[in-house]
């Protein structure tokens, strides 16, 4: 167990829809799960989601009216709240974690990787802070390897660089 204090590092990757955000976190999830480090993920859902469905019995609880309902198997443990959730507070239950990854909430303040899929993202990754590195789908020699925004020079990774991309993060940035 990870001492109070000591925080997983925690980074957010952002871009715009159909960036390729959840491609480029599972792909990092399953690199950071070959060295045993044991990733969450918290994603930010812009539209009205729901993970039961009519014919459970969470769903029947949920529609009579529960504020809140804990599934727990001896594998597994899901918590539906009729709330939205900070994301301070989900960083905080994940605190026992190696790393996590935040996919979404543009305007929070962890550092960042932006992906930049057009030349119309770049204004992105000039508009958000934390910006610590970007993910270009650039080929590779429009990549000039460093991009300047306001807030200095960052590293620029391929799309595709995603052993790169992990081995940066862990080495400058994790545990």
């Amino acid at each position: 167990m990870r001492p109070q204090e000591a925080m997983p590092p925690v980074w957010q990757i952002v871009g715009y829809k159909n960036s390729g955000k959840t491609t480029l976190v599972c792909s990092l999830v399953e690199r950071f799960t070959a060295k045993d480090v044991r990733t969450a993920v918290i994603k930010h859902d812009a539209h009205d989601f729901d993970i039961d469905h009519p014919g459970t019995d969470s769903y029947r609880h949920r529609k009579s009216g529960a504020s809140a309902i804990a599934l727990v198997s001896s594998r597994r443990t899901a918590v539906i709240e009729e709330r939205e959730t900070g994301l301070d507070e989900l960083i905080g239950r994940f605190s026992d974690y190696d790393f996590i990854l935040v996919e979404g909430f543009k305007q929070a303040e962890y550092p960042k990787l932006v992906i930049v899929r057009s030349l119309e993202d770049h204004a992105l990754a000039s508009q958000l802070t934390s910006v610590q590195a970007v993910v270009s789908w650039f080929a590779a020699d429009v990549v000039q390897g460093r991009m300047e925004l306001q807030q200095g020079s960052v590293p620029v990774f391929g799309v595709d660089d995603i052993d790169r991309i992990a081995e940066w993060l862990l080495r400058n940035h994790g545990h």
